[in-house]
């Protein structure tokens, strides 16, 4: 029998339906992830102390981890064993990665479902990592990934074993987990202190830079960079995009951070001008979703971490492994406001018109993110006393899985635990789940309603 059209879907082919859209298979996979991360962390042989951690200080540590954030609410080389540092690394290691691939190969499945006219735009802006072909996509990321990580991992050995005293084996251990942790933006050290003993030594500071750059830009950009390395005026709209605003935001910010704490006792002021300049550009890097720092951000001048709390929320690249509300929404609403002041009909970047939908959902995503470092910033205030500022600091960090902190993880409460663990996963994976979610809602009306006009300002 033929179905009958127009019949309406059944309860359970609707729950089908939904059980199979790839927003929800990813986040469904990273929650199966942290689950098991949790339980592992749990386990008395993954920390050092009797009787293993409990249940919240395994789900933040997992959860931070797998979101590649860093805010922490043990120590990490203290706290936990050396299986629970390999967990943590593992669950670093498998977050970034998954990242990486979920979101570039939703990218394409999103594509692919959207109507025509959208499906070829997707099909010419991704037209270099192979539309469909997931093996290139997978292999294309584990390349990407292993380069990196092995370079850095390789500079860092030599500078601990060579500078620093280190045996080789502990060296290469070090190395290892930090250039991992670099990579993927996860900021985790095996360090009390962060990287505050390196905060002068190029070697150390500069390889760490270089790779939490490279694994914020995405994978996209890479294999537009690799497609047309000899050719920069073929390069799509997204990576002249990513490219230029990260520049930008690198450079500004430290030269912000720079000229701001250059004569602040408790940072930069007891530093000679090489080291200041490092620290400078190195604090630049590390609000784009990294979370080391060189320096102790407890000790800050006030309109420093007001500028590190934008750097956060704004982050990196899309479908990399930095978090944020990523640097192509910022640069978009920018050139929305720009065009809205010339009084341009159209919204124009790199020679590009930009489609209404696009400008519909880059603001969604930025008004959604200042909703909830808003919230979680009253949140902490409630319940900790901290003060506004460091507030809105730990709310915007774990939003955009920072992880760099003014003391204020330390002081949660059980619930404030909870609550930034959501946070957390939310900052992760919400843009790529609702922008995806957007996306797929291709629907047209077969009517308009009358057009209105509502006193703006």
């Amino acid at each position: 029998m033929s179905p009958v059209i127009g019949r309406e879907s059944s309860p359970a082919e609707r729950r089908q339906k939904v059980s199979r859209h790839p927003a929800r298979v990813v986040v469904g996979a990273f929650a199966s992830v942290i689950a098991v991360g949790t339980l592992l962390l749990m386990l008395p042989a993954a920390s050092e102390g009797p009787g293993g951690a409990s249940f919240v200080e395994a789900l933040f540590t997992a959860t931070s981890a797998v979101c590649v954030t860093g805010l922490i609410v043990v120590d990490t080389p203290e706290y936990w064993s050396a299986f629970g540092e390999w967990v943590v690394l593992g669950l670093i290691q498998v977050g970034g990665f998954g990242i990486m691939t979920l979101a570039t190969l939703l990218t394409l499945v999103v594509g692919r479902r959207v109507g025509l006219s959208s499906r070829m735009r997707v099909a010419a802006e991704t037209k270099a990592l192979g539309l469909g072909d997931v093996r290139s996509v997978l292999k294309g990321v584990l390349t990407i990934t292993v380069i990196f990580e092995a370079v850095t991992w390789v500079l860092l050995t030599l500078r601990l074993a060579l500078g620093y005293d280190e045996t080789w084996s502990r060296a290469a251990y070090l190395g290892l987990f930090h250039s991992i942790s670099a990579f993927n933006n996860a900021g985790f050290s095996l360090y009390s202190d962060s990287l505050v003993g390196f905060v002068t030594d190029p070697w150390i500071c500069l390889p760490i830079a270089i790779a939490v750059i490279a694994g914020g830009l995405g994978f996209p950009v890479w294999i537009e960079l690799y497609r047309h390395r000899t050719n920069h005026r073929r390069w799509n709209l997204h990576t002249r995009m990513t490219l230029w605003a990260t520049g930008a935001l690198l450079l500004l910010g430290a030269l912000f951070v720079t000229a701001n704490e250059w004569h602040n006792p408790g940072t930069l002021g007891t530093l000679d001008t090489p080291g200041k300049l490092l620290a400078g550009f190195f604090q630049s890097v590390m609000p784009r979703t990294a979370g080391f720092n060189s320096l102790d951000y407890t000790q800050m001048r006030e309109g420093t971490l007001l500028g590190t709390v934008v750097l956060m929320f704004i982050g990196g690249g899309s479908a990399g492994t930095a978090g944020g509300i990523k640097v192509t929404t910022f640069v978009l609403l920018f050139f929305v406001i720009y065009a809205e002041v010339r009084g341009d009909r159209n919204v124009e970047a790199f020679d590009r018109r930009i489609e209404e939908r696009a400008i519909r959902q880059a603001l969604t995503v930025a008004l959604l993110g200042v909703a909830v470092v808003v919230v979680t910033g009253l949140f902490i205030l409630e319940t900790t006393g901290n003060s506004t500022q460091d507030a809105l600091f730990e709310a915007a960090s774990a939003f955009g899985t920072v992880g760099l902190s003014t003391g204020v993880t330390g002081t949660l409460t059980t619930s404030g635990e909870l609550w930034i663990t959501a946070v957390m996963f939310l900052g992760r994976l919400g843009p790529i789940t609702l922008v995806s979610a957007l996306a797929m809602r291709d629907r047209s009306r077969l009517y308009q309603l009358p057009e209105g006009r509502p006193i703006i300002g």
